[in-house]
């Protein structure tokens, strides 16, 4: 099975979504973990967005990058843009990608429902490549 690893600046919105997406959507297909460039808390809101479609994230946690081996991961995902700002051995992977998607942070809940939508369409595809 692929390991992927989604990371963003401070794991607690996009690639939290994409790590409850990934867990849901690929069990069984791939591992997934995901982690910030620094840990902060996951965002509430993010929690309560990716309930409503019935996807319970409420035990995951925001995770600094550093608590990881790039060797672990056969796929790095990028949602913020961050790409630029990690070590070499990260962007090395097999798979790297730099999704570039909004971060939602202080809009409106319609905002955190629209990346959550953008995040699982990307999930889906990437998951349908990995297997």
């Amino acid at each position: 099975m692929k390991k992927v690893m989604f990371v963003c600046k401070h794991n607690s919105r996009r690639s939290q979504m994409a790590e409850g997406f990934a867990r849901t959507l690929g069990a069984g297909k791939i591992v997934v973990n995901s982690s910030g460039l620094a840990a902060s808390e996951v965002d509430p809101i993010t929690v309560n967005v990716m309930a409503e479609i019935g996807i319970d994230i409420s035990h995951q946690t925001s995770k600094p990058l550093s608590d990881f081996n790039p060797e672990d991961y056969d796929a790095v995902i990028s949602l913020c843009g961050c790409g630029v700002n990690l070590p070499q051995a990260w962007v090395l992977r097999e798979i790297f990608a730099d999704w570039q998607l909004d971060d939602p942070e202080g809009e409106s809940i319609d905002t955190f429902r629209q990346v959550r939508d953008q995040v699982k369409e990307r999930v889906i595809n990437l998951i349908a490549a990995l297997t």
